[in-house]
């Protein structure tokens, strides 16, 4: 059957585009907006979904952000920007999970969205490589503690994505023009950037 989604973003133009390609599948879906960085907004999220749609039976934690720092240049602000939606926002939102499904004595699952550089990353991606390190450990102890509560906690290790904020960053911020792509996709196994869909599908 179908499912009723609840998508979240800080920007609202990027929601409402997004919520016209879900219901154009067929599916229920809406809005809420929030920043994940603001301490306030897993549950502000988790409480827009259950009264939309009454229950929540899974949770894909998938924030995009390009913000990167080597441990040279790094600072306070930074780091803490990048922890908060990185690593507190998707941790507090499995446990509002767990909570609703223990409540509701109700199976259920969260996907987080990893990425390879929790082995190592580039010296400018230290700051993000941190943050998905901690969000791969809580993902690893969230499935431990939750094994026989039917709660499935599972992590997408992903490799080099192309996204839009990817391709800004790239092309534009680091300044490497349109050609990035291409010389990206020539290094790696596949001989192309993992697509968003490749990770929608798995997740």
């Amino acid at each position: 059957g179908a499912a009723g989604v609840m998508l979240t973003d800080r920007d609202a133009r990027k929601g409402d585009a997004a919520i016209a390609d879900v219901l154009a599948s067929g599916a229920e879906a809406a809005f809420v907006q929030a920043d994940l960085r603001d301490e306030s907004a897993p549950s502000q999220i988790f409480e827009a979904a259950l009264a939309r749609f009454k229950r929540v039976d899974g949770l894909v934690n998938a924030a995009g952000m390009t913000d990167r720092a080597s441990l040279t240049d790094a600072t306070p602000e930074l780091w803490g920007a990048v922890f908060a939606v990185k690593a507190r926002a998707p941790f507090f939102l499995m446990q509002a999970l767990e909570r609703h499904l223990r409540e509701t004595r109700n199976p259920g699952a969260a996907v987080n969205i990893l990425s390879m550089n929790i082995y190592g990353g580039t010296a400018d991606l230290a700051v993000y490589s941190a943050s998905k390190a901690a969000l791969a450990i809580a993902t690893k102890s969230a499935a431990h503690a939750h094994r026989f509560d039917r709660m499935r906690v599972n992590g997408i290790n992903l490799g080099w994505a192309e996204t839009p904020a990817e391709h800004q960053m790239q092309a534009v911020t680091l300044k490497r023009g349109a050609a990035w792509r291409d010389e990206a996709a020539a290094k790696l196994p596949f001989g192309r950037l993992i697509q968003p869909d490749d990770v929608a599908r798995l997740a």
